[in-house]
């Protein structure tokens, strides 16, 4: 039941980290000016995801459970736990993208296209 416990809470929190990075992955794109994703912010954002995760998991483990923490194992057991949850929420980030921002510019680079959402606001 400890186990149990122990890997529910930690994807809550993977749940949590992913997205957020995933946010702050688009936003440094857009500060970037980078027009595709990538791969660093990828590899980055998974591996600050791995760090939360195994600290939650070794907190539970050894400091409110009592137990011995298998660090290899663990590690193994959240990437896999990480991997389906960052590319599901990458693709609801990268579907979703256009709602986030005020405006994004047209395919020959010249034009703005504004989100309604925020022409609503004025």
């Amino acid at each position: 039941m400890d186990a149990f416990f122990t890997y529910i809470v930690t994807l809550i929190v993977i749940g949590i980290s992913v997205f957020i990075t995933l946010f702050f992955k688009l936003e440094l794109e857009r500060m970037f000016r980078e027009k595709q994703s990538v791969i660093p912010f990828h590899i980055c954002n998974v591996l600050i995801v791995l760090m939360v995760s195994f600290a939650f998991h070794a907190v539970f483990t050894i400091y409110i459970f009592e137990r011995e923490l298998n660090l290899l194992l663990q590690m193994v057991i959240n990437l896999i736990i990480i991997l389906p949850l960052y590319m599901i929420g990458n693709n609801i980030i990268e579907k979703n993208k256009f709602k986030f921002r005020k405006y994004k510019p047209a395919k020959d680079g010249k034009v703005l296209v504004i989100n309604e959402k925020y022409l609503k606001r004025k």
